[in-house]
């Protein structure tokens, strides 16, 4: 999905990334990079640097450009969490509070925003997010899940342009999850790796069973009725991402999703994931999971 940054969130980009004019007295927004430090810094994304006719501020802002133009991968993307990097920043936290005040303050009228979850920077749309998509992201952070929170915000902001595509990311979400419950605990992954065969595999190892887990007789089979719902709703995400999602090719004439069901299947997976997560967590107190 391609992000429409203004003139004037990129000259801010370039402010941070090159550290500003080297004749400007004031200490620099972001970390001054000599010429070449510039190139090694846009290198690793591949995008290409000329220092032969332009000072380091311009050439800075003439390679975002080029950024824009050829933007695949999320280019454009990962160069914007890129410069707030608090690695850059270790010594000095206060100025990296600084940085992302400086950017945020321009993406907003991008409608976006720089956010930090864990130990990194994350670019995301400025939409105000439901409430389980933000238990869901704190949770993530809470066992150092990297991959969880850039999953759903992408999902989020397709679920309008292209829902197809964000009922396939909802369902890689919880598939995502379970295989990486499932890798940490050291049991063998099922033979079909779908939402449904994955889901069936991690249910015993985290005793998603209220008659293990000393649930009162009251309640033993309303706590059933929901794990069960559970159940169904993880059939249902992948039964949609099989039928519309955005993984398998459309006929002519195919007829797209309402957004809200793709809405609908995002806050689904994400509570799913919340449970499984927090379960995790019950079971496997300080552990990590790594995106699997």
């Amino acid at each position: 999905m391609r992000i429409d940054l203004s003139e004037q969130s990129l000259d801010a980009l370039a402010q941070v990334i090159s550290g500003g004019s080297a004749n400007n007295a004031e200490p620099p927004i972001g970390v001054y990079r000599q010429g070449w430090k510039i190139e090694a810094w846009f290198k690793v994304f591949g995008v290409p640097v000329d220092l032969r006719k332009e000072s380091r501020l311009a050439a800075t802002r003439t390679a975002l450009n080029w950024a824009v133009f050829v933007d695949n991968d999320d280019l454009v993307e990962r160069i914007v969490e890129r410069a707030a990097d608090p690695r850059d920043f270790i010594t000095e936290p206060e100025r990296h509070v600084a940085v992302l005040d400086y950017l945020n303050r321009h993406l907003a009228f991008d409608g976006l925003k720089l956010e930090t979850i864990g130990n990194r920077v994350q670019l995301s749309a400025l939409t105000d997010r439901p409430r389980v998509v933000e238990a869901l992201s704190a949770a993530a952070a809470r066992i150092d899940f990297d991959t969880v929170s850039r999953d759903i915000e992408r999902a989020l902001r397709a679920a309008d342009d292209d829902p197809e595509i964000a009922v396939t990311s909802a369902c890689a979400l919880v598939e995502s999850v379970c295989r990486s419950i499932l890798v940490e605990i050291g049991t063998e992954l099922p033979a079909k790796q779908d939402i449904n065969g994955l889901y069936r595999a991690v249910r015993e190892p985290l005793g998603l069973s209220p008659t293990k887990e000393g649930v009162s007789v009251e309640i033993v089979n309303d706590v059933r009725a929901v794990l069960s719902g559970l159940v169904t709703t993880v059939q249902s995400i992948g039964s949609l991402r099989t039928h519309v999602g955005g993984a398998h090719g459309k006929e002519r004439g195919f007829r797209r999703i309402d957004p809200r069901i793709a809405k609908l299947a995002i806050h689904s997976a994400s509570a799913v994931a919340v449970f499984l997560i927090e379960t995790w967590e019950l079971r496997f107190p300080g552990r990590k999971l790594d995106g699997a």
